[in-house]
């Protein structure tokens, strides 16, 4: 497990705390990186959209029919992803990625020039090879964008970073597709007046690429695969080498698959469903990408500022929910004449449609941004581009494959409404499927509904929580829901020691064992258990775990700090045995006495708890404060209790 190397290897800055991720545009470190891959993005639709509008509604092309034209466009510039994605990745890794973006920007003047030339004449056949070529730019620049970002900031920056990019690279999208109609339009001189826009576009891109900060090689020694059938396997091999980072990129690139039968079918929907002309098909685009710019950017508010992916089951069922829906807001739209955009504004049952659509293209948001920071930050440095690249060459693989679905799906009789309900039920059988296979997500969910939900749950001193490497966490322990609230606290997983007969509970037993909790027995009660549950302990820490301990060895009866046991101490030990310095964390849970799951209510004598449901009504504010870290050779039980209730003071 690794992190992003420190904003001080390229001569940057750590963010201060309190600022957003709007202040990122502010420093150089993501300011001119942001700039560049968004005029880069913005260029590739302006020129893609306008070309599509050129061949299909402008020109008539024997060999290039109006009805394949769109088709085929998209197949040329999703090619070059499937063919080199594998060496870009490789060169993203080798390569200083400053030198690398400016080579790319330069790289897309020389296309944009050729370009303009294809528009100025009208040579069909020039402006479909640099529709190959700006896929080309775009699959070598993919993969050193998304290797940047962990290079220049932390973990607290990475959920805001990715929410900022993805935000700007659909407004780009926005922009360039209305720019592109808009300028293609323009009577005689619409192609000239593209051609200019594009090569300004691409010499913007290289202006900005020039105060992109350097940013060194991750591996300057990598031997080049120019082969890319051969890297293509072995990068897809390097991705599934790490469960939770494979089955994330397998999650992005289902939502590119979801994504694009939606993009696909907008023109058809808006025509043969709500009976609108092409400014709703517009419109539909725009609520699409503005919906998806507004919950990559609530990604970062909602995470606090870590790398959240409990907000990607939220998001899938976002989606679900609202694509359904979105079938029963148009299945009983009455029969009409094509509409302009006042007068399809004008009829109420279309604000529900507008509103799904939103809806739904927000929780997409929220479901891709904690994915793409999740891969940046548990692959490995040396390997990450390469990692990225077969991200991209599964997402393009997947688009191909929401097209001949589409399509079979449309031949087979499917309305455009089922087909939305189709990808809704699907998405959630998808989403199920993943998050069984990586618990990870669904216990961060239980967390964030905890942590957000249940109570107004406030962290002090989380920076004293590693993002790497082993440590023990010890803590109070107060109530059957500490380990939710402590995992919701991490940005990584956290393996706990805890008390065999909590999994006797039917749902916290459950979610315990979804995170791999190590249960213990009281050594006069099974010997075995309780060597079986400190060698467990020890196999975590020599993996680089995070380990979780309550050393009171029980929740508290009366709402006080109990005496602290030995445990952690053992588990120390051992960690020195195995030649590790293992740092030992204090946390302190407060005010969670008196709540549902704590043991304040009393039946026949025995302390009890989860009895009265509202006793303390909703949303009560809780904490958690986190101290320093205390080196192994100075933790001692008293030390450690010390210090874990000067936390609570």
């Amino acid at each position: 497990m690794t992190t992003a190397t420190l904003p001080s290897d390229t001569g940057s800055t750590a963010q201060t705390p309190g600022h957003g991720q709007f202040a990122l545009l502010k420093q150089r470190r993501f300011a001119p990186f942001f700039w560049t891959q968004f005029l880069g993005a913005a260029n590739d639709n302006l020129f893609k959209f306008a070309f599509t509008v050129l061949v299909t509604y402008q020109l008539q092309i024997g060999w290039l029919p109006a009805s394949l034209a769109g088709l085929v466009i998209g197949a040329l510039f999703i090619l070059p992803f499937l063919l080199f994605s594998a060496t870009s990745g490789q060169l993203a890794d080798k390569l200083e990625k400053r030198s690398l973006m400016v080579f790319v920007k330069r790289l897309e003047i020389g296309i944009m020039a050729l370009a303009a030339w294809g528009f100025f004449g009208q040579h069909i056949a020039v402006l479909l090879a640099c529709t190959f070529l700006m896929g080309l730019h775009s699959t070598l620049f993919g993969p050193v964008k998304f290797a940047y970002l962990p290079q220049h900031l932390g973990e607290r920056e990475l959920t805001g970073g990715n929410g900022m990019v993805e935000m700007g690279t659909f407004v780009a999208i926005l922009l360039g597709n209305v720019a592109g109609g808009l300028i293609i339009a323009v009577p005689e001189i619409g192609a000239h007046h593209v051609g200019f826009a594009c090569v300004g576009l691409a010499l913007l891109g290289r202006f900005a690429s020039h105060y992109v900060p350097p940013t060194p090689a991750t591996d300057p020694g990598l031997v080049i695969n120019w082969n890319p059938v051969t890297e293509t396997w072995r990068n897809l091999k390097l991705a599934y080498g790490n469960t939770v980072v494979f089955r994330s990129v397998l999650g992005i690139s289902w939502m590119w698959f979801f994504g694009a039968v939606f993009l696909s079918l907008f023109p058809a929907f808006a025509r043969d469903v709500l009976h609108g002309n092409e400014q709703v098909a517009s419109l539909l685009l725009v609520v699409f990408s503005v919906g998806i710019g507004i919950g990559s950017l609530l990604c970062e508010v909602l995470s606090r500022r870590h790398v959240e992916i409990g907000l990607v089951p939220l998001g899938a069922i976002g989606m679900s929910v609202f694509a359904i829906d979105l079938y029963f807001a148009t299945r009983g739209l009455p029969p009409a004449e094509v509409m302009a955009l006042g007068a399809f504004l004008s009829v109420p049952a279309h604000a529900r449609v507008l509103i799904d659509l939103a809806l739904l293209s927000l929780f997409a948001g929220l479901y891709s941004v904690p994915m793409y920071a999740l891969i940046q930050m548990r692959s490995q440095p040396t390997h990450r581009a390469r990692i990225i690249a077969a991200n991209n060459i599964l997402n393009a693989l997947f688009m191909i494959a929401s097209a001949v679905v589409a399509g079979a799906l449309l031949q087979l009789g499917f309305t455009i409404p089922q087909m939305f309900l189709a990808v809704g039920l699907a998405n959630a059988v998808v989403a199920f499927y993943i998050f069984m296979l990586v618990p990870e997500y669904l216990l961060r969910f239980v967390a964030w509904v905890a942590s957000r939900l249940v109570y107004r749950f406030k962290v002090r001193g989380d920076e004293h929580i590693p993002t790497e490497g082993a440590a023990v966490l010890v803590c109070n322990h107060v109530s059957f829901v500490d380990a939710v609230l402590i995992m919701a606290a991490s940005p990584r997983p956290i393996r706990f020691l805890m008390d065999h007969r909590i999994f006797r509970q039917p749902l916290l037993g459950g979610l315990f064992r979804l995170a791999k909790a190590i249960p213990v027995a009281p050594q006069g009660e099974d010997p075995e258990a309780y060597e079986a549950a400190f060698a467990r302990a020890a196999q975590a820490l020599r993996e680089g775990e995070l380990l979780a301990i309550f050393p009171e060895g029980g929740i508290t009866r009366d709402g006080q700090l109990q005496a602290f046991k030995g445990g952690v101490i053992k588990i120390l030990e051992r960690a020195r045995a195995d030649g590790l310095s293992i740092p030992v964390i204090p946390m302190g849970l407060t005010n969670l006495w008196g709540s549902f799951f704590s043991r304040i209510e009393e039946r026949h004598g025995e302390r009890v708890a989860m009895v009265r449901p509202f006793r303390r009504g909703l949303f009560n504010r809780v904490g958690l404060n986190a101290g320093a870290p205390a080196g192994a050779e100075g933790a001692t039980p008293d030390g450690l209790r010390e210090r874990v209730a000067a936390l609570l003071a």
